[in-house]
């Protein structure tokens, strides 16, 4: 597994993959990652994240272009597809999501995996919020959410569900 640090609007990130894909995007928080020994820095590894990463921040990516292999549950892998198919500058509600993946009453559990995510900002979990519009769980914390979401242009009003319900 390679490493690297990467600096970025929201603070500095920390990535992290191998040669099936980017595993690990992790926004540094007062409690630091601590790194797997047997990790070893990258050299030009993760060179396209990052490059996609200073293009998003820039606004001129709205979508990237990346090998991943987060590690999760069958569940969580759902959810996180889920997450991947939401348009940059737009929101859903954890309900939602939970629909999208045949999981009606599974809205807790959704915010669980998006809490588990292991590829954030890349993986969108910062573009689902509260039913009613509210900035709700984000590991990287409200603050950061609502940068994402402010330079996507998201709209953070209350959510319109796009749902039918049968």
């Amino acid at each position: 597994m390679y490493f690297r640090y990467q600096d970025s609007p929201i603070g500095p990130l920390l990535l992290a993959g191998d040669e099936a894909g980017l595993r690990l995007l992790h926004m540094e928080t007062e409690r630091p990652t601590e790194l797997d020994p047997l990790w070893h820095p990258a050299t030009r590894q993760l060179d396209a994240a990052c490059r996609q990463l200073d293009e998003y921040f820039a606004g001129k990516r709205k979508r990237f272009d990346l090998q991943l292999a987060p590690q999760g549950t069958e569940f969580q892998r759902a959810a996180w597809q889920a997450l991947l198919e939401i348009p940059y500058g737009q929101t859903i509600s954890y309900a939602t999501q939970a629909m999208r993946i045949g999981r009606p009453k599974a809205v807790r559990a959704i915010g669980l995996a998006n809490g588990a995510n292991p590829i954030a900002v890349i993986i969108p979990c910062h573009r689902v919020i509260g039913r009613d519009g509210s900035l709700t769980g984000f590991g990287g914390g409200l603050e950061r959410k609502a940068i994402l979401l402010r330079l996507e242009g998201a709209a953070m009003q209350p959510v319109q569900d796009q749902l039918q319900l049968i």
